[in-house]
């Protein structure tokens, strides 16, 4: 127990003595910050050539114990160029320590630098001068061990730690740019009289590494670990074999760096744990940034070397060789994996050393996707104006090529192609000139089950199978089938200057095909909703494309119709079903023709409506919103009832499809206009039209039974006709209508003739013709009326006129059109009377000459 008791005394007194130390130690030291701080301020004087700006400076015991440190807060060092106020650094914080030893034996030799929260920008202007010359030219002189122990303040640095502290170097002379920031770095040195030992350790991000108007390193995490050696006398750095991890992929990094004239490198590189990514972060940002989320595992191997100089006119060369071997690459958003992936590959910046004779190659590349092998190789020669040459062959994933390629004008599909494509091309030269064969293609591809869904086509294309076989900028298409929507096709043919076509702006397409069908459904094919992106939409208004106007009720979907002035066609049609709104036609061949935005057609024959069509004309699509549909049209045994439902009632409510019965034949010719979303243009339309209607029913017509004072109602209610024919024409929105007659079924009227305009703002005007017997019916219903006598048909005539709306019209006597009779029938009247009376003139002559004679006869 005294002996516990001794030693609990002991250690309290060595407490004691040790505090009682200490607080004469920083007692004294706090007795002495003023001489401290004046010393470094001194000292930093006869060190530093350039302002610099400090909010406070202080001397802290605790900050970096047990070191005693200078502090200074809020630093801001200005740049060595003359005249110039910009910054060089700044940080929030700067700390000079030195340790407690050399202060109790009275020397202030400041060992360590920490650097917090800070930024330096270092610059090379195109004259060749640069900003960080800060320190007097005699303070990189040796300062020797004895001299050191002399002076009464000194730096002697031996570390360097960074905090948080980011760094840009911009280089005007080479259009260069580096850009880092420091997490946490420390580099430790050893200085002699010849060479600095400079050993670093820590973490930072790459933020770019920008050699002309190529980015590399771009938001790269990186891990160093680095020893280098500087010899001053030679200006050489010499880098010992050192560590640079880049995400996951470290890389072992050595050779020399001269410095004394225009940089000289001579540095070996080699992968260690390399990956995907690692590679990809090597190449020039903009020929990686769409494949920069691509991962890989397996081995990966990197080597390279970069040698030369690098100055304002020369670039070192850089060689590169990697490659894999059993590997594996996929997308972390992508289910599917690339799997068995082998191949090697070199990179070269070639004789001049820059992008121009770059050339990156992938040879013997073989591996397995989903199951199915595949195997290549690609050449990317020239990365200023690219000569790309690749060869493939496999069944591939049609839904993950897609993803990989990140075509902007494909949203996605799916599906497989079998593959043995080649092509060699200068995308630059063939865009110049497409006919010169700077791109070349040959091979076939083989679709199965495919799918597609396109940026500008909302419509998706599925089931999409067929071969293709290419040559040059041609395409072979062999039973090529799928689905647009609902619609279908098979398509046996050519695809013209189809490469050209996809790669080239205002390049033209040519198809020459046989086409079959079994559904169009031009609905959703002319649907501005199904054809056209939703941000292109203009939202128009409804039409029918009849030679009518757009129905009142506005039924129906918006449509958009454009023509490409880039594709042309000649196809060998034959359809089965064709389907618009209530139209639904069968059977429809023919050929149609497509030449700098006019559609033409020789024949076009369907059946319909219960008869059938033959067709022949144009549609002019020159003009965006001004659509010319010129034909030629013949109608055999329509049903007219059918016809007016299908064309719903032509826009009307007059005439309605349950007021006919009948079968129209009928030759048509038009000139038609609309917008691009179908609108009809109808001021502009014009048809002449020569029909004729069998076997005709007239049913339950407003303005018939309206008649019933002057016909039986009865009969009314179902008028028959066994022919009609009459030629009618269009123009300024009036259908003009001769007059024509019309045998019926009526006892009373067996004969009506009709004549008079119809426009398309249904404004009627008819004139209407009814014969009636002269002698008084007992029928309750009939009545007499304003007649004009007609001789050649031995009965009376009533003329009655239709005019007005068609939900407000009325039936009148046609008083002048009786005037007019009358007028006609007296001077037709007194021709006749002149005519009798010079017949008898002349018949009396004649008796008086003969009289005359008998009696010279009988002359005694």
């Amino acid at each position: 127990m005294k002996k516990r008791g001794v030693v609990k005394k002991v250690l309290f007194y060595a407490a004691l003595i040790l505090v009682a130390v200490a607080g004469i130690v920083f007692g004294g030291i706090y007795a002495y910050q003023d001489k401290i701080i004046g010393l470094f301020v001194t000292e930093a004087n006869k060190h530093i050539r350039t302002k610099v700006e400090v909010e406070k400076i202080s001397l802290s015991l605790f900050e970096k114990f047990p070191h005693v440190a200078v502090a200074l807060d809020r630093v801001n060092v200005l740049e060595s160029l003359p005249e110039s106020k910009a910054s060089l650094g700044h940080a929030e914080k700067l700390y000079f320590t030195f340790s407690l030893f050399d202060l109790v034996r009275g020397r202030y030799n400041l060992r360590q630098v920490y650097v917090e929260n800070g930024e330096l920008q270092v610059r090379v202007l195109k004259s060749g001068e640069v900003n960080y010359e800060i320190f007097n030219r005699d303070t990189t002189a040796t300062v020797s061990s004895d001299d050191t122990e002399k002076r009464d303040f000194s730096f002697n640095l031996e570390k360097v730690n960074l905090h948080k502290v980011g760094f840009s170097y911009t280089d005007e002379r080479l259009n260069h740019i580096y850009e880092a920031y420091a997490h946490q770095m420390n580099a430790s040195l050893t200085l002699s009289s010849e060479t600095i030992e400079m050993k670093t350790a820590g973490s930072a991000k790459v933020n770019i590494i920008a050699l002309g108007t190529r980015e590399y390193f771009k938001e790269k995490n990186v891990e160093v670990q680095t020893l280098l050696t500087i010899n001053r006398q030679n200006k050489i750095i010499a880098l010992q074999p050192s560590v640079v991890t880049i995400e996951e992929a470290a890389y072992q990094v050595g050779g020399t760096i001269g410095y004394g004239g225009p940089t000289a490198l001579d540095l070996q590189l080699e992968g260690k744990n390399t990956n995907v990514q690692s590679l990809l972060s090597l190449l020039p940002q903009d020929v990686t940034r769409a494949y920069s989320q691509y991962r890989s595992e397996g081995d990966v191997y990197f080597e390279g070397r970069i040698q030369g100089e690098m100055s304002d006119k020369k670039t070192p060369e850089i060689s590169f060789n990697f490659g894999c071997r059993n590997a594996s690459f996929y997308h972390p958003d992508i289910k599917q994996k690339v799997e068995k992936v082998s191949f090697a590959g070199t990179f070269s910046n070639g004789a001049k050393h820059n992008a121009s004779t770059s050339v990156l190659e992938l040879k013997d590349l073989s591996g397995r996707l989903n199951g199915r092998a595949f195997s290549g190789s690609l050449s990317y020669q020239n990365f200023d104006n690219p000569t790309i040459a690749f060869d493939v062959k496999g069944m591939l994933d049609v839904g993950f090529l897609l993803t990989l390629a990140k075509l902007s004008e494909i949203k996605g599909g799916s599906g497989l192609a079998d593959v043995k494509l080649s092509y060699k091309g200068n995308l630059s030269a063939f865009k110049k000139s497409p006919a010169s064969g700077a791109v070349n293609t040959a091979g076939e591809v083989t679709l199965h089950q495919v799918s597609l869904s396109l940026k500008e086509l909302p419509l998706p294309l599925t089931n999409l199978s067929g071969n293709f076989m290419f040559k040059r900028s041609d395409v072979a298409v062999s039973d090529f089938k799928g689905k647009l929507g609902k619609s279908d096709f098979v398509l046996n043919g050519m695809f013209r200057n189809i490469i050209a076509w996809l790669l080239v702006d205002k390049q033209r397409l040519l198809v020459e095909a046989n086409f079959n069908s079994n559904l169009l459904d031009l609905d959703q094919l002319l649907s501005e909703k199904f054809n056209t992106p939703e941000e292109a939409r203009t939202g128009g208004v409804s039409a029918v494309t009849t030679v009518a106007a757009a129905p009142k009720n506005g039924r129906g979907g918006n449509y958009k119709f454009v023509v490409s002035p880039y594709v042309a066609f000649d196809l060998s049609a034959n359809i089965r079903n064709v389907k618009f709104r209530r139209f639904k036609g069968d059977n429809i061949k023919g050929k149609i023709e497509l030449r700098n935005r006019v559609i033409s057609s020789p024949n076009i024959s369907f059946n319909a409506i219960g008869g059938s069509f033959a067709v022949r004309g144009a549609l002019d699509a020159r003009q965006r919103d001004h659509l010319k549909v010129t034909t030629e049209t013949r109608l055999t045994n329509m049903q007219v009832d059918s016809l007016f439902y299908v064309f719903e009632n032509f826009g009307q409510d007059f005439v309605q499809d349950h007021h006919l019965r009948g079968r129209l034949t009928a030759k048509i010719a038009s000139e038609l206009y609309f917008d691009s979303q179908l609108n009809s243009k109808t001021d502009l339309m014009q048809a002449e039209i020569a029909a004729t209607v069998r076997d005709g029913q007239l049913i339950n017509f407003a303005p018939m039974q309206k008649m019933s004072v002057f016909v039986k109602r009865a009969e009314l209610a179902n008028m028959r006709f066994s022919e009609l024919h009459n030629n009618f024409w269009i123009q300024k929105r009036t259908i003009y209508i001769p007059e024509m007659d019309i045998s019926s079924n009526l006892s009373t009227v067996p004969m009506v003739s009709v004549s008079g305009t119809h426009t398309f703002d249904q404004d009627m005007d008819y004139k209407i013709k009814l014969p009636l017997l002269q002698k008084k019916r007992a029928d309750k219903d009939a009545v007499y009326g304003v007649v004009a006598a007609d001789p050649d048909a031995g009965r009376s005539m009533l003329f009655l006129r239709l005019k007005g709306k068609e939900d407000n019209f009325k039936i009148s006597y046609d008083e002048e059109r009786v005037r007019e009779k009358i007028k006609t029938d007296i001077k037709q009247e007194g021709q006749k009377l002149r005519e009798i009376f010079k017949s008898k003139k002349a018949q009396q002559q004649e008796e008086k000459k003969v009289e005359l004679q008998e009696g010279e006869y009988f002359d005694f």
